[in-house]
């Protein structure tokens, strides 16, 4: 199988196009460098993220008992 063509490439470039349609692929396009940007923000970043890299906080403390009133008198 041969490597595409730019003829190829424009006939896929125009089936997008008209897919889509010419005011909606700019938006996808920033939202698509949007989150290419953020992953690449989230890799290079100093603080470990995932919850097994964090240590275990306290566990909570035992909930009180609950206390029985006396009967009123009467």
């Amino acid at each position: 199988m041969e490597a595409l063509s730019p003829f190829h490439l424009i006939i896929i470039l125009a089936v997008i196009v008209l897919l889509f349609g010419g005011k909606k692929i700019p938006e996808v396009m920033r939202g698509l460098g949007e989150g290419i940007r953020n992953f690449k923000d989230g890799m290079n970043s100093p603080h470990p993220t995932s919850p097994s890299a964090n240590p275990p906080a306290n566990p909570p403390a035992a909930a009180p008992t609950a206390r029985r009133c006396a009967p009123a008198a009467g």
